[in-house]
């Protein structure tokens, strides 16, 4: 028995993302440790741990092949960064100009993808690595090859062991990233379910809020699933066993499309049926596919078979027949709400029998077009002409850049005005710090200094209760493996574990104590320049962008209409463009409760537009979900006399959506209220007995998406007038 809890401890320790990650870590330092004592020189480990480091930091997920080409351009960078420092240090006004060129060009590296800038990050980083070990020889040009040729090969021992791990467990992060995206479905499905709950004085619109802040993390990680996916196919044919991962991501798409469509306003249907068990029941399953969709992530992660238990088929039969039941009463009052019943039944019927297949997804997918949108450069124009198109005030990513690059000359300003011990850390801690906006700023700058001191604490305690440096070397290493695993979820406690490692390193060359206030009044330098960038220097405040971020909710909700009702004249098929726009749509979402929540962090003056915000969000997001109600039940329908009133209907929607982004783009005034809009939702409204009940969803729901532009014409008025 103790044997069996082993092995399954053992294969959900080798299942976790971050274990992965901290092995390679772990093996890289141990072994420059080994080496560094092998060879009898301590000195060694410094600049082979910066390399390891700035390395480790510069890594994305890729294919080996990928990892490979990116590891040589990782290198190149780091040599021509490390040398380009040795070079110029000695000529301070040579040096702080290329510096801050240096840092500009890197920043706005990342107009070119996640993998760019990780990269251009690393190497500001390990230039700054190189900067602190010039400035240990104070100075002076001696053996210049050696320490830049330390620094990479740190780098490249790292890239080495994740290259090859990555070629031997090739499928493993696709894993990881499917697997977090049915964790985050399930969290979404329970969500939702709460919209469902049976009972009077819900405060639902902070449910919805709830609802529609979810609905980003769970966009977020379908994006990291598909970029994660992209790199495993690239140019070819995927293989048996990608090819079972891109039909779980697909069927995780459309479970997630089906799951945020609205059929009709949930407190009504509460209302219609409070003596009736049925939204009881729908709740109650829609709990139970939420716990399946989690049962699926684990399944996924752990590499086990997924069983689908018998208990939701047991809910859905109930659910049926308590419809079924509704229906014999006979009630005319309930012919509109039962029909809207019938659909969501529907709709959770599907996601019922998506759940059942998910172990063996061949059985699910239909044919369908199995291409990923690629965002990557094509070609070196490209990239070149995407870098220049970020060459303006009004990006953020200049505006990041410019403060990046006047940052660092101030940090270097201030380092020889007052000289410092270790001086450069200041710069190091800059880099960290500052952030793209104010609020991620704040954050992390709370964090790295609350992070210091407790590394500075731990660091004096253990100095004293454990003096021998191979003991010391060994804390070294644990203390990088807490750093990589903990980095992008526990930033004070990866700050503690980087100044332990700083500690322990330069305590083997030299007297670690001598580091502790340095590395403290340096923290505080650095952290306090790269607030007052922020602050001071183009500063992103999210309110003032929040129209922009407005218009982009809209008018990619339009395209989304759009693409629906071009697939009700063709027929379901679930091909690049319906996708893109499908995704776009729920990105832009996303972006909102993202750039919302930065607002909540700035200074009060600044996010005096929250509340408005966030009453946007939820109508957005409602929006969205009767869109993808529509979306839910596309299929070719019968000629009808309706359809023109339906087409017409759906374009006006569409059009009065992108008007409405270009309003709040341009500035020009909104009308509060729209006669034309209030006449066609009325028509909409006026569903005819003998409908199919194909038309009869979509005027339905056309009908739902008419009514919200009201209160949306009344915010975006609002959103102007406060401007």
């Amino acid at each position: 028995m103790r044997t069996r809890d082993l092995r399954h401890s053992l294969r959900r320790l080798w299942a976790q993302d971050k274990f992965s990650y901290s092995l390679r870590v772990f093996v890289a330092l141990a072994g420059a440790t080994v080496l560094g004592w092998w060879r009898d020189e301590p000195a060694l480990v410094i600049p082979l741990f910066l390399g390891i480091i700035a390395s480790a930091l510069a890594e994305t997920d890729d294919s080996w092949r990928g990892r490979l080409n990116a590891l040589l351009a990782t290198l190149l960078c780091f040599a021509v960064a490390a040398f380009s420092v040795e070079l110029l240090f000695p000529y301070p006004w040579l040096f702080v100009t290329g510096m801050a060129l240096a840092a500009f060009c890197l920043v706005m590296l990342g107009a070119l993808g996640e993998r760019y800038a990780a990269i251009a990050s690393a190497t500001l980083i390990l230039s700054i690595y190189s900067m602190i070990g010039v400035d240990q020889r104070d100075g002076v040009l001696e053996n210049v090859w050696r320490e830049p040729l330390l620094l990479v090969a740190g780098a490249a021992w790292y890239g080495l062991l994740s290259v090859l791990w990555n070629a031997l467990f090739a499928h493993q992060p696709v894993q990881h990233s499917l697997a977090r995206v049915y964790r985050e479905l399930g969290l979404y499905l329970k969500l939702k379910a709460q919209l469902l709950e049976p009972l009077r004085g819900l405060d639902m619109e902070a449910r919805r809020l709830e609802v529609a802040r979810q609905n980003g993390k769970l966009v977020s990680a379908l994006n990291v699933a598909k970029e994660t996916l992209l790199n495993r196919i690239g140019k070819s044919r995927p293989g048996t066993q990608v090819n079972r991962y891109l039909k779980l991501y697909f069927m995780a798409q459309d479970i997630h499309e089906r799951a945020s469509s609205s059929h009709y306003p949930y407190n009504a249907l509460t209302e219609a049926f409070f003596h009736s068990d049925v939204m009881y029941r729908c709740q109650r399953l829609l709990t139970l596919q939420a716990r399946a969709c989690r049962d699926l992530g684990e399944a996924i992660q752990l590499r086990q078979p997924f069983e689908y238990g018998a208990e939701s088929a047991q809910a859905m039969a109930d659910l049926q027949a308590s419809l079924d039941y509704l229906h014999a009463q006979d009630n005319p009052a309930w012919r509109d709400l039962l029909r809207a019943l019938r659909a969501l039944t529907g709709n959770l019927s599907t996601l019922e029998r998506h759940l059942a297949g998910a172990d063996n997804p061949d059985t699910l997918a239909e044919e369908q077009d199995a291409s990923l949108f690629d965002r990557s450069p094509r070609s070196f124009r490209d990239a070149i002409e995407r870098i220049r198109l970020q060459l303006t005030p009004t990006s953020l990513l200049f505006r990041h850049a410019l403060r990046m690059a006047v940052a660092l000359v101030a940090g270097y300003g201030v380092l020889h005005w007052i000289h410092p011990e270790q001086g450069y850390w200041i710069l190091l801690t800059t880099v960290f710090v500052c952030q793209p906006n104010y609020g991620a700023t704040r954050i992390k700058l709370v964090q790295r200094i609350g992070g210091t001191l407790l590394g500075l604490a731990v660091g004096w305690a253990l100095f004293d209760l454990f003096p021998d440096p191979l003991l010391q070397s060994l804390f070294a290493v644990v203390a990088g493996v807490v750093f990589f695993a903990t980095r992008a979820t526990r930033y004070t406690l990866a700050t503690a574990a980087i100044t332990l490692l700083v500690l322990f390193c330069f305590n083997q060359v030299g007297d670690g104590y001598g580091l502790l206030v340095p590395r403290l009044v340096d923290t505080l330098i650095g952290s306090l320049i790269a607030a007052l960038a922020v602050f001071l220097i183009l500063p992103d405040w999210q309110g003032r962008r929040l129209d922009a971020v407005l218009a982009n909710t809209l008018s990619c909700n339009a395209r989304y209409l759009r693409e629906i009702m071009r697939q009700y004249e063709t027929g379901k098929r679930d091909d690049l463009a319906y996708r893109l726009a499908r995704r776009n749509a729920h990105n832009a979402d996303a972006a909102l409760s993202t750039t919302l929540g930065n607002m909540l962090l700035e200074p009060g003056h600044f996010r005096k537009d929250a509340e408005t915000g966030f009453r946007f969000l939820v109508l957005s997001h409602t929006l969205l979900s009767y869109l993808s109600a529509l979306g839910a039940h596309r299929e070719t329908l019968p000629e009808d006399a309706s359809d023109s009133l339906l087409d017409n209907a759906a374009e006006r929607l569409a059009t009065t959506l992108d008007e409405l982004a270009a309003n709040l783009t341009s500035g020009q005034p909104v009308a509060v209220q729209s006669d034309e809009e209030e006449a066609l939702a009325k028509q909409l409204e006026q569903i005819p007995g003998e409908l199919d009940d194909g038309h009869r969803l979509v005027q339905t729901e056309l009908a739902l998406i008419c009514r919200q532009l009201a209160p949306l014409r009344s915010l975006v008025a609002h959103v102007q007038k406060r401007g």
